[in-house]
């Protein structure tokens, strides 16, 4: 069994190497699109069994947005909803046979890890601007201005190990038992990995909404804490 931290290309595009996770990132990515296109080609008002689940799932996800943020769901849904379904996906895709989830790649989680990042700071510039935005830092003290920098790098730094060894540890728990026991003892071990799966990407994209309602919520009691600044 390889190393989760060594890639190993599968084909070169150029000097640039392409491995596994890589490809099956890509296949994932051209099948949500696909499916997403079909699935709102024909959007009717009298919603379909798959239009009525599709209809849930967004409510749901809405839902889940709107307590997070307190706010209207709309500018977060895209981000959070592909996020989501993205990692479903990628997490479930281990049922393919010889196919090691992307998820389960440290690279793999540190670039969505790294989208959370700019995604929170995409919102707060958004949000109250680009000045606006770097003056979150230096709330309730400019003193925590390097502690407040440190703790936006490591939170989201904690979202991609947390990915990392829940998926990577999955694998690795399947592959050891199927290869001392055969291939049908780890089916209630597969049916568990979905499970965790599932829940792993609830928490990966709640965790993503909650940073960036934090950053939302900094900015929003700004000008709260500037006044009490000055009565002080």
């Amino acid at each position: 069994m390889n190393s989760p931290l060594d890639t190993i290309p599968v084909f070169f595009i150029g000097p640039v190497p392409i491995s596994q996770a890589v490809l099956t990132t890509w296949v994932i990515m051209a099948l949500l699109v696909l499916v997403a296109f079909a699935s709102t080609r024909r959007l009717r008002v009298t919603p379909t069994v798959w239009q009525s689940a599709l209809e849930l799932l967004v409510e749901t996800l809405d839902r889940q947005i709107r307590d997070a943020t307190g706010t209207a769901p709309e500018p977060y849904r895209g981000f959070i909803g592909t996020l989501f379904l993205f990692i479903l996906v990628a997490n479930w895709s281990s049922l393919v046979p010889g196919i090691d989830p992307p998820t389960a790649r440290l690279e793999t989680d540190a670039a969505l890890a790294m989208l959370v990042f700019l995604a929170i700071i995409w919102f707060g510039v958004r949000q109250a601007g680009v000045l606006g935005y770097l003056r979150t830092f230096a709330l309730p003290n400019p003193i925590m201005i390097p502690l407040n920098i440190i703790q936006s790098l490591t939170r989201v730094f904690s979202m991609s190990v947390r990915l990392f060894g829940n998926m990577m540890s999955g694998v690795f728990v399947i592959g050891i038992v199927a290869s001392l026991a055969g291939l049908i003892v780890p089916i209630p071990l597969m049916a568990l990995d979905l499970l965790i799966g599932l829940v792993q990407a609830y928490i990966f994209a709640t965790l993503a909404t909650v940073f960036i309602a934090s950053t939302i919520d900094e900015e929003t009691a700004q000008p709260t804490a500037e006044t009490q600044t000055e009565r002080t």
